[in-house]
């Protein structure tokens, strides 16, 4: 499966979303059939990117604050400097307690619409 890929990569992560939990790097990967490594984390987030651009002109909550590191539950720099915190108004850390409290949130929201999308169907 390709990491550039995006309606695969985004299935996935609808399925974490209706489920209500988040996915890690190393996670998504593996449903991709890829083992880490960072060259293909960069890949990976930059497909997320585009499945965020495409959720937004579907009016769709963002995916990608769903992928997290294993070592904090947090989303990496490249979400937070691709506008992520900064598109809901958040100016704080990028870890730490006050970030977890903000990203559980945001991803509330994405676990919520997707989960009552997944009931109606």
């Amino acid at each position: 499966m390709s990491l550039g890929d995006p309606a695969e990569v985004r299935a996935h992560l609808v399925a974490a979303a209706g489920a209500g939990h988040a996915l890690t790097y190393s996670e998504l990967l593996d449903h991709l059939g890829h083992g880490f490594s960072r060259p293909k984390m960069r890949a990976l987030c930059k497909t997320l990117a585009v499945i965020d651009e495409e959720a937004a002109e579907r009016g769709e909550p963002e995916l990608a604050v769903l992928v997290v590191r294993q070592s904090d539950g947090l989303p990496g720099q490249g979400w937070w400097v691709g506008g992520g915190g900064s598109a809901h108004g958040y100016q704080g850390p990028w870890e730490g307690p006050k970030a977890a409290r903000f990203i559980a949130g945001v991803q509330k929201k994405a676990f919520a619409y997707w989960r009552d999308r997944q009931a109606s169907q």
